[in-house]
Order: C-alpha cells, then sequence, then structure tokens
C-alpha cells in the first residue's frame, strides 16, 4: 500500500489543526501556506474529514477548522481509511493461495495496529532522537 498525496497532505492539515487545538479556527490557506501547499487541494481534502466528523468548519472573517475531537481520540488510521479508502497491501480474493492470502492479512493487520495506535497527540509530540543536539565529551 502506497499512501497518497491524499494522505499524507491529510495528516498534514490534522496535525496543524491539533496544534492549534483548543485555540480557535485555522484557515486552510495559513495551513497551505505554512507547509507549501495548494490551498485549493487542501479544500478538497479537508471536505470527506468535515463529512466524517473529524472536523468542524467554522464561518465569518475569522473563520476556518478546528478538530471536532481531541488529538488523542484520532488516529492516522482513521484520517487515512477516509482519505485513501481501506488499508490493503494488495487486492486479494479467496481464491489465492492460503500462503499469500495468509501473508497479506498478517502484512495488513500490522499495518493497520501501527495507524490505529498513533493518534494526532502522539504524532504533533514526536522528537526525532538522532535529530537532537547532543554533546561530546573528550578526555
Amino acid at each position: 500500500m502506497k499512501i497518497s498525496t491524499k494522505g499524507r497532505y491529510g495528516l498534514t492539515i490534522m496535525m496543524e489543526l491539533a496544534m492549534k487545538f483548543g485555540e480557535g479556527p485555522i484557515s486552510l490557506k495559513s495551513i497551505a501556506e505554512r507547509n507549501s501547499l495548494s490551498e485549493h487541494y487542501l479544500e478538497q481534502l479537508i471536505a470527506p474529514l468535515r463529512n466524517a466528523g473529524l472536523v468542524k468548519s467554522v464561518r465569518g472573517a475569522y473563520g476556518g477548522y478546528i478538530l471536532s475531537k481531541e488529538p488523542e481520540q484520532i488516529t492516522s488510521g482513521d484520517i487515512i481509511r477516509i482519505l485513501e479508502g481501506p488499508i490493503s497491501p494488495v487486492d486479494f480474493t479467496e481464491e489465492d493461495d492460503p500462503a499469500k492470502r495468509h501473508l497479506w492479512l498478517r502484512i495488513r493487520d500490522s499495518i493497520a495496529e501501527v495507524l490505529d495506535s498513533t493518534t494526532l497527540a502522539d504524532m504533533i509530540s514526536f522528537k526525532d532522537e538522532s535529530e537532537l543536539d547532543s554533546y561530546m565529551f573528550y578526555i
């Protein structure tokens, strides 16, 4: 399964909203500018997220979008399934070889487990340990 720009940009939108959770609505224009993305494309992605109940729109001069739930309650799996469809590495049928079908099911379940156990709160609080400055002491 390859995640398309729909899934990747959808995660970007949701992470931006999660970082500003509780601070009021965020415009798609500001998200697009901060991430060098097309505002028009983000507008296409926000609709299914709104229809699924993950975001709410706020009208008016200071309007935009807010998360409908706390960042701890929305998983990356929720977002990817809405924008990409079912999680499956390959299309398979019951007629496929049982050994191969078992492998595809295990891969699908592993991917789903990672996506479903990673919340927006996890993603916005992630720190890449390899990028942290470390001190080297010589004796």
